[in-house]
């Protein structure tokens, strides 16, 4: 049977960027962060590091093809035959039955009215085009984790890594958010104030662990 209810259009490799990008970006970072100052081989970092990675970007691309097929529940949004049959038998009495389906006839207006707002279209759901963005989101996503990896698989002192590492982030994230300011015509700063305190905060949160462990 072929799919054929709506799903949300995105703006494409630009949106898949913006999800996979600083998602691997932060989590390798922060992962490279924690682990670097502990006493273990430099294979087993190595390995842990790209397991992480990998599974990373498969749960990613999962994620990014669940939110590119839509929520099968807006192609029904009202109250279906079959389901007021079910509310009958449960001895739920007319008003309230009406009442149920006038809510979510609200509902559902105010989702339509929303996409109207946020200029936002639906779509007749595209496997090819779900699947293409789930790789495009994997990809994006290993990119963002190389800025964080990487420096240590070039360098097994572990302490200049780091600070390679800390480097690319901090730059990318600056980069990352002229980008988006620039496609969501916003203003940069803002947004790059913004990542630099997440920046902040993930290796904040290593540190501690660090401390901790």
């Amino acid at each position: 049977m072929a799919d054929s209810h709506k799903a949300i259009r995105s703006s494409g490799w630009k949106t898949d960027l913006l999800i996979g990008f600083p998602d691997g970006l932060f989590l390798l970072f922060f992962t490279t962060q924690v682990m670097q100052g502990f006493t273990i081989a430099v294979q087993t970092f190595y390995n842990i590091q790209l397991a992480i990675w990998l599974i990373g970007a498969l749960l990613v691309m999962f994620s990014a093809y669940r939110a590119n097929r839509g929520d099968l529940q807006h192609d029904s949004p009202l109250l279906t035959p079959e389901e007021k049959r079910k509310l009958e038998k449960l001895d739920i009495n007319d008003a309230t039955i009406a009442h149920i389906a006038g809510e979510m006839q609200k509902d559902a207006d105010l989702w339509e009215q929303t996409l109207v707002t946020e200029n936002v279209r639906e779509t007749t759901f595209s496997r090819g085009r779900a699947i293409r963005s789930a790789i495009m989101t994997g990809l994006f996503f290993i990119g963002g984790g190389a800025l964080s990896v990487c420096p240590y698989l070039a360098n097994e002192n572990f302490a200049a890594a780091a600070k390679t590492s800390m480097m690319l982030v901090f730059l990318g994230l600056t980069a990352f958010s002229f980008f988006k300011a620039r496609i969501t015509a916003q203003r940069p700063l803002p947004i790059i104030i913004r990542y630099w305190l997440m920046g902040a905060g993930v290796l904040g949160g290593a540190w501690i662990l660090q401390k901790v462990f």
